[in-house]
């Protein structure tokens, strides 16, 4: 018994042995790993070009991707290299983008504050193909048969929009998305969320708009649609300042024309033309 005792306290030393060995060796290891990446890191380390962080420290900051670009970061070092527009980023103020003009030596062009709109007004209006009950998003729902609406440009109501706005301006609305334009910093991002292409910026000073993309002709569009255009012309006609035209089948403004007198609100019977 006492040699068993012995024999097992003898293996139990060994072990710690072993364990402490393995330990230091780990241990070693770790540490010329961390000297190594501290070495690499000094010997090959590349300062961020200056122009990009002064670029950087002009820009807004919202990382909104609204620009094209994954963030501030990647849009500042395309504006760098000359290979980025300033007018592409629609958060950063006026004063902001002249320093950075002035960085760049280009010339700031001038530029009218803008605000999205979504051209539905459809949503529960809208006719259904089928009852869509797969991931609630827009793309998903998009990319099944092109979406459960009869109409190609409703709104799909999921809010992949209103996900992406970085403000909470967006809200869902009887199926259909809704911008605040108080809270909307026009970064584009709710436009390339959505799989229907189907928000647009128009002026700040709009007084309206038309909320609806359908370029279908009038007997098609009822058939998908409570309230979508019918192409009748009536705002068109009954405009006392000429501002509207209409372009395959929709109203378009001109809004340097607009007074916001809200005749074409008042005229049309589907109910398209929106105050903002």
């Amino acid at each position: 018994m006492y040699n068993l005792l012995s024999s097992l306290g003898q293996i139990t030393a060994d072990t710690w042995k072993t364990v402490g060995i393995v330990a230091g060796i780990l241990f070693g290891v770790a540490l010329v790993i961390v000297i190594a990446i501290l070495v690499v890191g000094k010997v090959f380390k590349v300062d961020m070009d200056e122009k990009v962080t002064k670029i950087l420290e002009n820009l807004a900051g919202a990382n909104c991707g609204g620009c094209g670009c994954s963030g501030c970061a990647g849009f500042a070092a395309k504006l760098a290299d000359g290979t980025g527009d300033l007018s592409a980023c629609h958060v950063t103020s006026p004063e902001k983008k002249a320093e950075i003009a002035k960085l760049l030596g280009i010339e700031l062009k001038d530029e009218e504050r803008e605000v999205a709109i979504v051209k539905c007004n459809g949503g529960d209006n809208a006719a259904k193909k089928f009852e869509y009950k797969g991931n609630p998003a827009c793309s998903a729902c998009a990319g099944l048969l092109g979406g459960n609406t009869v109409c190609g440009t409703a709104c799909l109501g999921c809010g992949d929009c209103k996900n992406a706005c970085p403000e909470g301006a967006i809200s869902i609305v009887a199926g259909v998305a809704k911008v605040d334009p108080d809270k909307c910093i026009n970064c584009g991002a709710c436009i390339l969320a959505c799989p229907r292409h189907i928000i647009e910026r128009i002026p700040a000073k709009a007084p309206v708009y038309a909320a609806c993309s359908s370029h279908c002709k009038g007997k098609e569009v009822m058939d998908g649609c409570k309230v979508g255009c019918i192409g009748c012309t009536l705002c068109a006609k009954k405009c006392p300042h000429g501002a509207i035209t209409m372009v395959d089948n929709l109203p378009v403004f001109d809004y340097d024309k607009c007074t916001g007198c809200k005749t074409c609100v008042a005229v049309c019977p589907r109910h398209i033309i929106l105050e903002r």
